[in-house]
């Protein structure tokens, strides 16, 4: 069997060793008989599988103590819902700062539990940058800002991590969508009120969304806020409030221990800046190709650029995936390409695409 080259931005790639260890326990996990998806969620083997999954998670990004572990249902787009229905207590305002399509469909979704205000936004750009913190307009008694740290579609990332300290409003909770780049890099999770995304870009397969979540900030839930995603509640019937997506845990708790095999989130990180570089240097020195991001900006996970006779797009790809190499369109929202290289993509395959990028580029100039 030949595995090509995936550059999907989620679903996505995985750990070829994980996908093997999953298809050697799939008919029986370690001598119980059954495989994963066929346990008791509430059986002392599942049990095992995702307390393991969730200790590992907080070793890989040394979530403090005071910091619940969540493993939910509905992706980080129920999630725009289910965050002002938790957060909002007893505050009218939540604060929104807008770097692409997905904090655009976050705010929208929010309006319809609170009042948002946009603290900031870098639609002038056309979403290709981050606007600074001295820039951001709080409203005076936020509930809490939102931010998605990397947006998947416009490869905006943020080059610092929003501490509200800095701007004199350290008492506001931020809460982060960083559902494409979480674990990518090493993030100090004390600065996040709540940390959230879904696991099927840089984890495990669809299904599973991890929310990482303050203490103080459980039991605000609004009336109305469906009991399965009342945070408080999910807490503390320890994520088995209703079914959860056991398969999804199982193997997003596979790809932790593969992660604590590459050395941790430190190593994965350097790994990490050593593809993008690649990718982005030869991006940057050629004049067949472009990437339209701020360079102080620019996503390490997700690497959105256009041929500049875009003519030639639908040949592109066809050569491309001739070649082994799969799922490099754009968004439909944004034209042109796009390679998502998250942790399980070696740097190899990005050597792979670069490698084809120039032989194309230098037979259609």
């Amino acid at each position: 069997m030949s595995r090509v080259w995936n550059f999907s931005a989620g679903p996505a790639v995985l750990p070829e060793e994980v996908l093997r260890q999953a298809a050697d326990e799939m008919l029986d996990w370690h001598g119980s008989g059954m495989g994963v998806m066929e346990m008791s969620h509430r059986g002392k083997e599942f049990t095992a599988i995702a307390e393991q999954a969730e200790a590992d998670l907080r070793e890989l990004l040394a979530v403090p103590a005071n910091y619940r572990i969540l493993f939910m249902q509905g992706g980080a787009i129920a999630e725009n819902a289910i965050i002002p229905m938790n957060l909002m207590g007893d505050k009218r305002v939540a604060d929104y700062v807008v770097t692409g399509s997905w904090t655009q469909k976050s705010q929208k979704e929010a309006r319809k539990y609170a009042e948002v205000n946009i603290a900031a936004t870098s639609e002038a750009s056309g979403f290709t940058t981050v606007p600074p913190m001295a820039d951001w307009k709080l409203s005076a008694d936020p509930a809490y800002v939102f931010t998605c740290t990397n947006e998947t579609i416009g490869g905006v990332e943020y080059p610092f991590e929003p501490d509200l300290a800095q701007i004199g409003r350290g008492g506001v909770p931020v809460v982060a969508d960083m559902s494409s780049h979480i674990l990518s890099r090493v993030i100090d999770v004390s600065k996040y009120g709540l940390i959230f995304g879904g696991a099927q870009k840089n984890i495990g397969p669809a299904g599973l969304t991890i929310v990482i979540v303050r203490d103080d900030l459980l039991g605000r839930a609004m009336p109305h806020c469906p009991s399965a995603f009342d945070y408080k509640t999910v807490a503390d019937n320890g994520s088995m409030y209703n079914t959860p997506p056991t398969y999804a845990i199982y193997i997003a708790g596979l790809v932790f221990q593969w992660l604590k095999r590459q050395g941790g989130v430190a190593a994965i990180e350097a790994q990490n800046i050593a593809k993008a570089e690649l990718l982005y240097d030869f991006l940057d020195g050629s004049d067949f190709y472009e990437n339209r991001v701020d360079p102080a900006c620019r996503s390490r996970m997700n690497v959105p650029f256009f041929l500049k006779d875009e003519a030639l797009n639908d040949t592109f790809l066809a050569e491309a995936k001739a070649a082994g190499l799969l799922q490099l369109k754009g968004h439909k929202s944004v034209g042109g390409m796009r390679a998502s290289i998250y942790n399980a993509m070696p740097l190899a395959g990005v050597q792979a695409l670069v490698d084809f990028m120039r032989d194309f580029a230098a037979r259609k100039a």
